[in-house]
């Protein structure tokens, strides 16, 4: 795209990277709002809605060939009021439109595009649509004619057929309580050995290629492991974290693990790399490194987390979404590096010794298929042979030399949004990996994260009597808000269940590493703002998005742990978690139902809620109580705190003894500087002082 832009439409006034990027095509695209609602009525116009993500790869694609196209632009301003939306930015759009596309066609994806009645109703959609006809899809200009053509003269069936379609969906989404099979730890044992079944015993991962890490499920797995005593069941994800951390999904050079693989071995990733994805691989690799006590587990997550301060961190401590996975208008260039590349960059002894560990070869093993021009030769880099103790000094020069070359290359678009949802679960693996690994600097990411939270998305509640002033005054709030994104020293001003349950979520990790009891507090708020914003009492589950959200055509419970997990998974387990912590019943109360809600799909179709799964292991029994008493300052407080996080023990809590917490908890004292009591219910081991004693009474 030159410099001076022949065009400029509605998208350039907005703060999402992924609509900036579309504010120059010849497309008169508009944001998700009145003004294109209220353009499609007068107009009487169909709706394109077009849905996608700033580090989507097939989304520049379509860009490329069809929205920077002059012909179908034109065609667009012609016949249709065209909508670009961020699912990042709403994934209550997203929910909607996704669910009717993957219903009526049988599969989903990015870019999304669906054809919608001005009131919204979509009436016919699918992902990405070629320039020309392939593979006996119409081309996309074809399509759009096709369309035109069929809403000027048959818009009344049309209409009709929007509204049955839209029927259909509340029908799809509609979540109500029935007959639910009661919740047994039977539920946990049949998900285990449906995973393991699909468990690739050669390559790790559950499934085949294209292979996405999907953490919720290997974690689930750890916990059946320690629940029924399944050694089996260990080693597979033991086996998966060793072979992603070998793979070319995980960057071998400057960490972090990129979204997904594109075959079996985890060799060729598809190579952007998201917040959501990381931050969930952290908790991984803990519990794995807890389990096994293999080291290499536990760099790994430090790797992580060292990439994400690197690379992914606001100065004001905010992390940014997501790194896109082309650069240069090439897939993984910035990544991949030929064989002549590398051999005049290294020293000779150098040079053999690398080309072995990362398997470089001359053809290389990468060629981005989707650019008219691909480059030759390109490798991803994998752990092919691993280093002797003597390769050791050479290797460690070679990736030096290495990365400061890569330093000097193009890099991939950084998506700088700044969501509160994802920065929730990375705000918890951070606060946890400070707590198991012994690291400070850790502590005081997640801390700065939440500082910059609660100063840039967070409204606290009026105080009694604050209601005539300014903003307040339209809230009439009783309870905190909490906004969704964050850019460019602007927030948005949308409410969704995802951001309150993955910051409740990452709140409680960083009160369980830290026994911080403002950290409780602010969880407490947070909690019983989110069941009074999105909790369904009459059947159970949480609703995505508050009552009152106007531009939506349904409100949808989102129900299914993929790539990230829903927020009503992540609600649930919070809720236990807290409700265990302060023994509040009105927390308790609201995750159960959600349970009870979910129980159908736990027992018929587990893999679809692996996250929500691990909310039941918890459910199930009584959780062991970890309180720690004593000085928070002094030094043996914190190594015993440190002892109770270095035990893999899923359900456990830990406490201190401050006001928020349990009436029992609250009665308990230390001796010494700092005791640590372990408790099941209201009986308690003796109290002790000794990290190895603490550790064997956790097990």
């Amino acid at each position: 795209m030159s410099a001076t832009h022949k065009h400029t439409n509605h998208l350039a006034r907005e703060k999402s990277p992924y609509l900036l990027q579309h504010a120059h095509n010849p497309v008169d695209w508009f944001a998700w709002g009145e003004a294109a609602f209220a353009k499609a009525r007068a107009e009487r116009k169909p709706i394109l809605l077009s849905i996608g993500y700033s580090t989507c790869h097939w989304c520049h694609v379509m860009e490329r060939e069809s929205f920077e196209d002059e012909k179908i632009g034109a065609f667009l301003r012609e016949h249709f009021v065209s909508i670009k939306v961020d699912r990042e930015e709403r994934p209550d759009v997203d929910k909607i439109y996704m669910t009717f596309v993957q219903s009526t066609t049988g599969s989903g994806g990015w870019p999304l595009n669906v054809f919608l009645t001005p009131d919204l109703k979509p009436f016919f959609g699918g992902t990405y649509f070629p320039p020309e006809n392939r593979h006996g899809r119409p081309s996309f200009l074809q399509l759009l004619q096709q369309v035109a053509g069929l809403w000027r003269e048959r818009q009344l069936e049309i209409g009709a057929s929007a509204d049955e379609l839209h029927a259909r969906l509340e029908l799809i989404t509609a979540r109500e309580a029935g007959d639910a099979p009661p919740l047994t730890p039977e539920i946990l044992r049949h998900a285990a050995a449906m995973f393991k079944e699909a468990h690739d015993p050669v390559n790790g991962g559950f499934g085949g290629a294209p292979k996405f890490p999907q953490p919720s499920l290997p974690s689930l797995l750890l916990r059946t492991a320690k629940r029924f005593n399944d050694p089996t069941a260990s080693s597979m994800v033991l086996h998966t974290c060793q072979r992603m951390a070998a793979g070319g999904i995980h960057d071998q050079l400057g960490g972090g693990f990129a979204r997904y693989a594109v075959d079996a071995e985890w060799l060729v990733p598809h190579f952007e790399k998201m917040l959501y994805d990381n931050a969930q691989l952290v908790h991984l690799y803990l519990d794995a490194f807890l389990t096994s006590g293999n080291k290499h587990h536990a760099d790994t997550a430090r790797d992580i987390l060292d990439y994400v301060l690197r690379d992914m961190t606001h100065p004001g401590g905010g992390f940014y979404s997501a790194e896109d996975a082309d650069s240069e208008g090439q897939e993984g260039k910035f990544y991949c590096w030929t064989h002549d590349e590398l051999s005049k960059l290294l020293s000779p002894e150098e040079f053999i010794v690398t080309a072995e560990h990362f398997g470089i070869t001359k053809p290389g093993n990468f060629v981005d298929h989707s650019h008219p021009n691909p480059l030759p030769g390109l490798n991803v880099l994998s752990l092919v042979k691993p280093g002797t103790a003597a390769d050791l000094p050479l290797l460690t020069s070679a990736k030096q030399k290495m990365l400061a070359v890569r330093a000097q290359r193009v890099r991939p678009h950084l998506d700088d949004k700044i969501l509160a949802s994802w920065n929730g679960l990375m705000l918890g693996a951070f606060a946890r990996a400070a707590a198991v690994l012994g690291e400070e600097k850790y502590r005081a990411a997640a801390e700065k994260n939440l500082q910059f939270i609660w100063e840039n998305l967070w409204q606290s509640p009026l105080p009694p009597g604050g209601e005539g002033q300014g903003e307040g005054a339209a809230l009439k709030n009783k309870r905190g808000v909490l906004y969704h994104r964050w850019r460019d020293g602007e927030r948005d001003n949308v409410q969704l269940l995802e951001a309150y349950a993955f910051l409740l979520d990452g709140v409680i990790h960083l009160y369980e590493a830290t026994l911080n009891p403002p950290h409780l507090d602010f969880a407490c708020e947070l909690a019983a703002a989110m069941i009074a914003k999105f909790h369904d009492p009459a059947n159970g589950g949480f609703w995505q998005s508050p009552a009152g959200t106007n531009d939506l055509i349904l409100r949808v419970k989102d129900d299914y742990d993929g790539a990230e997990p829903s927020g009503n998974s992540v609600a649930t387990l919070a809720l236990l978690k807290l409700a265990a912590i302060t023994g509040r019943e009105d927390f308790r109360a609201p995750a159960e139902s959600t349970l009870q809600l979910a129980a159908g799909r736990l027992q018929k179709q587990p893999a679809a809620l692996a996250y929500m799964l691990q909310a039941l292991d918890f459910w199930l029994d009584e959780p062991r109580r970890v309180v720690i008493a004593g000085d928070s300052t002094s030094a043996k407080f914190k190594e015993l705190l440190h002892a109770a996080h270095s035990v893999y023990q899923p359900n456990k809590i830990i406490l201190g003894t401050s006001s928020a917490v349990e009436p029992f908890a609250k009665t308990l004292t230390a001796k010494e500087a700092a005791a640590v009591y372990v408790c099941l219910g209201t009986a308690c081991q003796l109290p002790t002082s000794e990290p190895a004693k603490v550790r064997s009474l956790i097990k």
